[in-house]
């Protein structure tokens, strides 16, 4: 008897295992509710299906996705079919939210988050608008205290960075959008405005502020240089 049973040679052909699914349970489903004005494409690597598509909803009209469970496998032996694991339906839908909420600036997976959650089973959107009333306001709260957070925290970047729009995250942007803020600076889109470097240190700068904020160089050439008076300070 060969010594070598169960081994394979170095260079030997290994083929592919074989993956086989269980029948699915068609009850086994969640229903993910957002009310974010932002699409939201979730991709989970190591389950299937892990691929989850979210359009951008809102308090009026809220978006909805079912999803049903995925699954992965686990290998036991190189010689027998992967063991399928299955993860529930509400455990995906909950892991969806929490995967692409936490960490996100501002949130705290409380108080304030993105309008997201997720109902057992397969709602459709009436449903959700006629019944489901207290779970749409209580996302709104949220959604609105992390809005509020984003936008102090734009606040403070704007001014310490002496306006510099590359600090400005876009969900700020979105935020003060969403709250009404529109007399916000750095509300604008800011994508076409290039940065000029200083010509006395060479970082970059905004063209639209005289004042270099690394350096503290005025440019004497910008139109608002000429108006500007500093507090002298008492000998």
């Amino acid at each position: 008897m060969s010594s070598n049973v169960g081994f394979r040679q170095v260079g030997e052909f290994i083929p592919q295992r074989q993956m086989i699914r269980s029948v699915r349970n068609p009850l086994d489903q969640a229903t993910i509710v957002s009310i974010f004005p932002k699409e939201i494409n979730e991709v989970k690597e190591t389950i299937q299906p892990g691929k989850f598509h979210i359009p951008k909803g809102s308090y009026e009209e809220p978006a909805v996705v079912t999803v049903g469970p995925s699954s992965w496998w686990r290998d036991i032996d190189v010689d027998q079919p992967m063991l399928e694991i299955t993860n529930s339906a509400v455990v995906i839908a909950q892991s969806i939210i929490v995967d692409y909420s936490n960490g996100l600036l501002g949130c705290d997976m409380g108080s304030s988050m993105p309008g997201l959650f997720f109902i057992a089973g397969e709602v459709s959107k009436l449903d959700v608008i006629l019944k489901y009333k207290m779970k749409l306001a209580e996302a709104k709260v949220k959604q609105d205290n992390w809005y509020r957070i984003l936008a102090k925290i734009a606040d403070s970047l704007w001014a310490r960075s002496n306006g510099n729009p590359l600090v400005i995250w876009d969900e700020m942007r979105l935020a003060a959008q969403e709250l009404g803020l529109d007399s916000k600076p750095w509300i604008k889109d800011f994508q076409s405005i290039e940065l000029i470097r200083c010509f006395a240190c060479g970082v970059l700068r905004n063209p639209d502020f005289p004042i270099c904020s690394a350096c503290r160089v005025i440019d004497s050439n910008h139109p608002l240089a000429k108006g500007l008076k500093f507090a002298t300070q008492q000998q």
